[in-house]
């Protein structure tokens, strides 16, 4: 937002989305809409409806990244099993009377919720809540409807609004999230509720995903299997998320003694457990950064070394900061210590980047082995983690999947 608003006016976040797009490569078309699509055994031809009328495209694979109400996923027929939430939602860009905080603010009622978060540098707050249950017409909803209550519940007066919308949420996970040449992502592929703020985070996260898994195989770097695991490696945290999510919010906004329990008592006990206790801050961090994510029983994770497994995230050790290496969005093996000839054998062959780094303590806490190789994805996580003796296991890696062959 801060970049944003700095390059062009407000509102026109549009034309600086498609500037800075332009600027890597990447042409975007405004108001367009997918009308349909066929695949076969070597594309997929879409028709595409613009302001100069329909046409058809060819593509080698099509991601559908288009929300609840995805055509894609509707085209393919994928199911899309969960529920719909009795209660109406708001969300409010506004600016409010007391001084701009970085802050979250939640505040709990008997029968209300208001979250307040900053959105904007220049002060405007999003709030988040549930539409009164005694209001005559939620449907219809204004912010002066509900104004009173909102108030009353931050403290503050809203002095400006600048946009209102009511929504229900739902709670569900696509069936399957590829179709031979179709893939869906984001919320085209799961919806749930915003306990915990997940929704942004797990849309990226397919996104990254399934992002350089493409890019290897449509350059030629992976074989075209690597598609394989995209499904397999989503699916199963979309799931655990939209189960989790939906418990947490059921006992939020449920009536009667339980539900008033659980907002005034066991969420701002909960809240202060984590602000003082350094554990559960990790823990609440690891889980709502989802850095915590890793895919032990993907078909791409192999092998254990020291403490790390294939699928597990790298890492970070701050003395030699080996995320650096990340940058290059490229497969690579890092060794704490030394290589051994194998290694440095096999990564001039594949063309494979070799990172060494010093062997430390923080190394060793971080999980890492002393001289183990570890073959690492662009997206960051392990593929293989192999002990010093064991590197025969990156040979059948690369070759399995055609990695930088």
């Amino acid at each position: 937002p801060d970049a944003v608003a700095r390059a062009y006016p407000q509102d026109d976040h549009q034309r600086f989305l498609t500037n800075r797009l332009a600027e890597i490569g990447t042409h975007v078309e405004w108001n367009t809409k997918l009308e349909g699509f066929t695949q076969n055994d070597g594309d997929v031809e879409a028709t595409i409806a613009g302001p100069d009328g329909s046409r058809t495209v060819a593509a080698s694979y099509l991601c559908g990244c288009d929300g609840a109400h995805s055509t894609v996923r509707q085209q393919l027929g994928v199911g899309f099993a969960g529920a719909t939430y009795e209660q109406l939602f708001f969300v409010c860009d506004c600016r409010v009377a007391s001084p701009f905080t970085t802050d979250l603010v939640v505040t709990l009622g008997e029968r209300a919720l208001v979250l307040l978060f900053p959105i904007r540098s220049t002060g405007m707050q999003r709030l988040i809540g549930l539409i009164p249950p005694d209001v005559a017409d939620p449907e219809h909803a204004t912010f002066e409807t509900i104004r009173a209550g909102v108030e009353a519940l931050l403290g503050t007066q809203v002095v400006e609004v600048n946009w209102f919308s009511i929504y229900r949420v739902h709670h569900r996970v696509a069936e399957h999230f590829r179709v031979d040449r179709a893939f869906i992502l984001g919320d085209a592929a799961h919806i749930h509720s915003p306990a915990g703020g997940q929704g942004m985070n797990t849309g990226i996260g397919d996104a990254v995903n399934l992002g350089w898994k493409l890019a290897d195989v449509l350059h030629g770097r992976s074989s075209v299997a690597m598609l394989d695991s995209f499904e397999e490696e989503r699916i199963v945290f979309a799931r655990q998320l939209v189960a989790t999510t939906d418990r947490a919010f059921t006992a939020i906004v449920r009536g009667g003694a339980l539900g008033r329990l659980t907002r005034e008592f066991l969420m701002p006990w909960t809240v202060a457990l984590a602000t003082h206790q350094r554990f559960v801050r990790h823990l609440f961090f690891r889980t709502v950064s989802q850095t915590a994510i890793h895919y032990p029983n993907s078909m791409l994770s192999e092998g254990r070394a020291g403490g790390i497994r294939g699928g597990d995230r790298l890492p970070w050790v701050a003395a030699c900061d080996n995320f650096a290496a990340l940058q290059s969005l490229d497969w690579q093996v890092h060794v704490f210590g030394a290589p051994g000839p194998g290694v440095e054998d096999f990564c001039r062959r594949t063309g494979i980047a070799l990172h060494r780094f010093e062997w430390s303590t923080g190394a060793g806490d971080a999980g890492f082995a002393r001289d183990a190789a570890y073959l690492v994805r662009p997206d960051g996580y392990v593929a293989v983690a192999a002990e010093a003796a064991q590197t025969a296991s990156l040979e059948t890696y690369v070759t399995k999947f055609r990695v930088g062959l």
